[in-house]
């Protein structure tokens, strides 16, 4: 007899989301040895920038050689040897710089409020057990990302409620949409713990508006939950006027008052980063959560004794991260050349006909590919992806994976690739669409239209097309996107 979570189908893996995945690996493309093949756009990794960082490791041997900066004497058996579960004061003191850096420095991070922890997937189940016990919910602004299925809810039992955001306001979060979400959950005899918020957001690329985090933190006072924001694409914000972190509202309410509000709310945010995204290095699994919450502090500390970073990593990286010239530059750098890859994708759809969603950040687009869909439907999205992924041979990520509430829109990833194989990524999409549009136009006889318009089908078949009917010649009629 095994257990029951491993017969258990709560960790998504057959999503769509990862389905595309498997099916790239069994046929990567490579411009040389297999030209036709898939292009991963599935993947929301940062690979623009690893010149900078392999030519400070090479001016920099000592930080990979674990060898003292001031004496240049080996550390490898003080590293080697165990360490407990805080982590190096020295990493923790320049992650707690770089946080407040890349937020402008608008408000200060302090290391002994900080808990490392083996990438943000990590720091976030963390919080579902410290926050939530198994069959509590938390509200997520949907659409979300797919991963969240696993690491929220497969281990701890947490349920998820979605938030349902609308295109009509570019997806922002509505007091009516919280509330919405928090009626459904309380339908559903769901104890609600918190929500969880990705800033800026994946997969819409968005960061969220100072009145969206006023109306979150305001909702969990009222409600007595908490708010765990995921904020580890914060570094990737083209420009980072254009972004607000929680840590700042919170910061500025409480230093206009300090009473019993201001300390409940400060116990109630929680924060989560990963250097994966803004330095591009998933692999180091690099994670932590900033609370003010001591019983937090306290629990996900002795939890993180089950995800620890190897302090070999913790020493390296607090050499790099303690270069303030470099980080500097890296930044300014990282960021200029996301806006580039960004535009090139939005520019190189716009001309296919294809609109993105405004965005301001993160390594994807929010696409909306609803002009190329024959009805309404997540069935004809799912269609779509599939043409896309064997057809077309891109993996991209349905909107319906990411529970979208609208069907339609995908997640296009642009920096995990060359300029030039996305160059190839675009070409292949416009030549789609053509294809598309081309089989969603027909030619008709004037006969063959009377009979269209007195088959019982014709109701049906007219909610699902749009006409556009021009007069071809004398003996035909042109249909577009009809069938």
């Amino acid at each position: 007899m095994l257990s029951k979570k491993i017969s258990s189908d709560s960790h998504g893996q057959d999503s769509s989301y990862f389905m595309g995945w498997m099916e790239y690996e069994k046929n990567p493309y490579d411009e040389i040895h297999n030209p036709n093949g898939i292009i991963q756009m599935g993947l929301a990794e940062n690979q623009l920038c690893f010149d900078l960082l392999e030519k400070w490791l090479g001016e920099n041997p000592d930080a990979l050689g674990l060898r003292s900066s001031t004496n240049g004497q080996s550390l490898f058996k003080e590293l080697a040897l165990f360490q407990d579960y805080h982590g190096l004061p020295s990493f923790k003191n320049e992650m707690a710089e770089l946080m407040g850096k890349l937020r402008g420095n608008k408000v200060k991070f302090e290391s002994d409020k900080i808990v490392l922890t083996a990438g943000a997937t990590s720091a976030n189940e963390t919080l579902m057990f410290c926050l939530a016990d198994p069959g509590d919910a938390f509200l997520l602004p949907v659409p979300y990302y797919p991963g969240f299925d696993r690491d929220l809810k497969w281990r701890t039992g947490v349920e998820i409620v979605p938030i349902h955001c609308s295109s009509s306001n570019d997806f922002k979060i509505t007091s009516s949409s919280l509330e919405q979400a928090y009626n459904q959950a309380q339908k559903l005899d769901l104890k609600v713990k918190g929500i969880l918020i990705t800033n800026p957001s994946n997969p819409l690329g968005t960061t969220l508006t100072r009145p969206e985090l006023e109306l979150l933190l305001d909702f969990a006072l009222a409600k007595g939950v908490h708010i765990v924001s995921d904020e580890i694409y914060s570094g990737t914000v083209f420009d980072e006027s254009n972004f607000t972190s929680i840590a700042e509202v919170v910061n500025d309410r409480t230093q206009e008052v300090n009473d019993d509000t201001s300390s409940s709310l400060k116990t109630r945010v929680h924060i989560v980063y990963s250097l994966s995204k803004d330095l591009g290095i998933p692999g180091f699994r690099v994670g932590m959560i900033y609370s003010q919450n001591e019983n937090i502090i306290s629990a996900a500390t002795k939890m993180s004794s089950f995800g620890l970073i190897s302090s070999q990593t913790q020493y390296t990286l607090s050499r790099m991260l303690s270069d303030e010239k470099f980080m500097k530059k890296y930044v300014r750098k990282n960021r200029k050349r996301l806006r580039k890859r960004k535009e090139i994708l939005v520019s190189g759809l716009k001309s296919a006909g294809i609109k993105c969603l405004k965005s301001n950040g993160c390594l994807f687009c929010w696409v909306d590919m609803r002009s190329l869909m024959r009805c309404n439907s997540f069935e004809e999205e799912k269609l779509i992806w599939k043409r896309i992924v064997y057809e077309v041979g891109l993996n991209i990520s349905p909107g319906y994976s990411c529970h979208c509430s609208e069907p339609g829109w995908f997640r296009l990833c642009f920096a995990n690739m060359s300029e030039e194989t996305l160059h190839v990524a675009i070409k292949r999409i416009k030549n789609f669409a053509e294809l598309i549009h081309r089989e969603n136009s027909v030619i008709l006889k004037p006969k063959q239209v009377n009979n269209l318009l007195l088959s019982r089908n014709f109701s049906r078949t007219r909610s699902l097309t749009r006409w556009v009917v021009q007069l071809a010649n004398s003996d035909e009629i042109h249909l577009e996107n009809g069938r």
